[in-house]
Formats: C-alpha cells, structure tokens, sequence
C-alpha cells in the first residue's frame, strides 16, 4: 500500500525536511516487506490566495484515486501507536493499494473536506505546527511498520 502525505505549504530545508526525509526513508525501508510504502509527499499552494477551499481542492487533487483519505485534525480519533499500526494493517489487508494523509495549512483543514474523509487522525487537543505535524506523521508510519515487523524501536 503506497503512503502519500498530501499537504499544504512547501518545506523548505532545513531540520524539519531532514527529519521528515529521514522517517520516510526508513518507513520505506521497514515496510517494503510488508506491502507498505513507498511514501511519498505531495506538496500544494494556493498562490491564488483562495483559503482553505481552494487548498481544499488542491489537496483531494493529490489524492490517489481509490485511495483511503485520512484527514489529520484536531477533533480526529486519538489513537496509541500500535492501534495505528493496526489501521494500517487493516487498510492494507482489505485490499486498498494506497493511503493518502492529508495535513492542511495554517488554518487546518476544510471541515467539508474533514467530513467526507474515510478517517480523521488526530495527534491529540493540542494543536500542532502543520509543518511540525509531517515530521510527526512520518515517524509514526515508521514507528507503525516497525510495530508489524516485529522490530524493538518500539516499546510499549
């Protein structure tokens, strides 16, 4: 199942890119024996200045078609890491081929985009920088393909 982060705002370099490229590079390392990956991030700008509708319309662009959508946002379901694992899993094992995470700009999410989602995720009530929340995203997809590998990195 491929990961695509579909996202709002360009990241420049820096150590935010250079975390962000390195979990993802493990994620693809970790779960290429396990039908995840390859990830992949799918960056888009409104330089039209239309907000979160025209970012809205950006980012469902990006999503693969016939992909499951998981919109990250703050009212999102909590979940532990291995429960994350397990979703991934479960997406994966129903047959879908690819996953898409979609992380919106300053301003969140579109909440009519929110809705018509297959998941929300949420990384708890705080509220995250959304450049910060692909770091953290990409670690979790690491964190989940060590869970189902059976690999120490993560402890309970």
């Amino acid at each position: 199942m491929k990961i695509t982060l579909c996202v709002v705002g360009r990241l420049r370099a820096g150590p935010e890119r250079d975390l962000l490229d390195d979990y993802l590079k493990r994620f693809d390392r970790t779960g290429r024996g396990l039908g995840l990956g390859p990830a992949r991030v799918f960056e888009v700008e409104d330089r039209k200045g239309g907000g979160a509708v025209a970012e809205a319309a950006l980012l469902e662009r990006a999503v693969p078609s016939g992909g499951v959508v998981c919109a990250m946002d703050e009212r999102g379901r909590t979940l532990t890491s291995p429960e994350f694992a397990a979703q991934l899993e479960r997406w994966r094992d129903t047959g879908r081929s690819d996953a898409a995470f979609l992380i919106g700009g300053a301003d969140g999410l579109l909440p009519e985009l929110v809705a018509r989602s297959d998941f929300t995720l949420s990384f708890g009530k705080m509220v995250w920088p959304h450049m910060l929340a692909r770091v953290m995203l990409g670690e979790q997809l690491y964190r989940a393909a060590s869970i189902l590998s059976g690999a120490p990195y993560h402890r309970d």
